[in-house]
Order: structure tokens, then sequence, then C-alpha cells
């Protein structure tokens, strides 16, 4: 099977001279389809640097990364927002959500961006809103929306481009046990049911059931012991 994403030999360092920081030493990681892969690690070890540089919002300062198969660090900058236009969603930690909008209609600009807009990109919300459990929600603004409910509509305007990359960072760490389980739950089914690949930055411990592999960062390096460890 062909990796979603592929990342060989990354480096990145922030700054330069003696005030310069290796963020990432070397790694190199293949993600799959249908997996749920966590990615693990203290703070300041490269976890949201790495999904950054995946996702083709950060540049790396060496190294290569693979989408679909197709080379893209070499990209223009021009370039890069088509890539993740055409194949990665991504989940925050912070929702990021436009207070002013309603549910359906934060779903909807982010179907606009692939040219769907009106009625029939309202109607799209409303599907994805339903997928995720929240088709109730859709006229309701984000400060009516609970943490949970929140992450789901962020969740839904993910999916919107029907990406088959999904990257979330710490996107339940903001929620309580209830919702937090629910948005993992979310998360995996579309790994296992869906085919996606999704990638989820984290430090909660709730989110280790629900891998199918976890990849264990230190001081912006994959540590061996933890790199292939299959979760059951």
């Amino acid at each position: 099977m062909e990796p979603a994403i592929s990342v060989r030999d990354l480096t990145k360092v922030y700054g330069r001279g003696a005030e310069a920081f290796r963020a990432l030493d070397g790694v190199t990681l293949e993600v799959f389809p249908g997996e749920v892969t966590l990615l693990m690690g203290p703070s300041g070890s490269g976890k949201t640097t790495l999904i950054s540089i995946m996702g083709c919002i950060l540049r790396a300062t060496s190294g290569q990364v693979y989408v679909g198969g197709r080379e893209v660090s070499s990209l223009r900058e021009g370039d890069l927002p088509r890539v993740r236009l055409e194949h990665i969603g991504f989940i925050f930690q912070g929702f990021n959500l436009f207070p002013t909008l309603n549910a359906a209609e934060n779903v909807a600009l982010a179907l606009d961006l692939k040219g769907i807009r009106g009625t029939k990109a309202l109607r799209r919300a409303s599907e994805l809103l339903d997928m995720v459990g929240i088709a109730d929600k859709a006229g309701s603004f984000p400060a009516d929306l609970c943490g949970g409910q929140k992450q789901r509509v962020a969740i839904a305007r993910a999916l919107a481009g029907d990406p088959e990359i999904i990257l979330a960072d710490e996107p339940t760490a903001a929620l309580d046990s209830l919702s937090g389980r629910t948005v993992l739950d979310l998360l995996r089914s579309l790994a296992h049911e869906r085919g996606r690949a999704v990638v989820v930055v984290t430090h909660d411990n709730r989110a280790l059931s629900y891998a199918d592999r976890i990849v264990h960062l230190e001081d912006g390096r994959i540590t061996d012991a933890l790199m292939e460890e299959k979760v059951a």
C-alpha cells in the first residue's frame, strides 16, 4: 500500500548561529490510509513542527515530503495551497471557527474554496454535520455550542474537500472526557470506515486506545522503541 504521506530525513532549524534550534533532526515517517497515527512526546519535541511540515504549512530546512506519492517539498510557495486544498484536512485545538457564521456556514466556507457555493454548499454542509452527529446544530453559532460540538463542526469543515489525509493538532485538549472520546471515535471512524489517513498530535492518554500506531518524538527525533508499536 502506498503511504498517504511520507517524510524522509526531515530537519527543521529555527534561527541562526548560536541562537539556532533544531526542532526536527532526521525524521523519516510513513503514514498510511485507514490508520490512526498518534504523534506523542514532551513539549518542544517537534510534534507540531512535524505535522505542519506534513501539511505543507511549514517548510523543512532539509529533507523531502511526499503527498500521495508526489514530492511536494520542492514546490513553489504558490503551489502549496492547491496541495492542501486537494489532499489535506486540518483540525486544530482552538477550533478556528468564525464567530459570526453559524455551523453550516462555517463548513460551507470551506466548500467555497472547492468551488461549491450557495444552496449546494449549505446542503453539503448539512450532510457533513449530520455525519459528525450534530445536524441539529446547523443554524447555531459557535458561542452557542459546547467545546465538543465546536470540534465536531471543525471536523465537518476539515472533511468538506473530501481529503484523504486528516491532520489534527491536539484536537481533544480543550474538551471534557465525554466530548474528547466522541471526537476520538469520529477520527477513528474516518480512518477505519472511510479509509482516511489520520494523524493526531496529542498529549492526551485517552487517545492511546484509539491508535493503530504511536510515534514518539523526543528532541526532534523519533525514538525507535515506540515507532512501530501497534495498539490492539
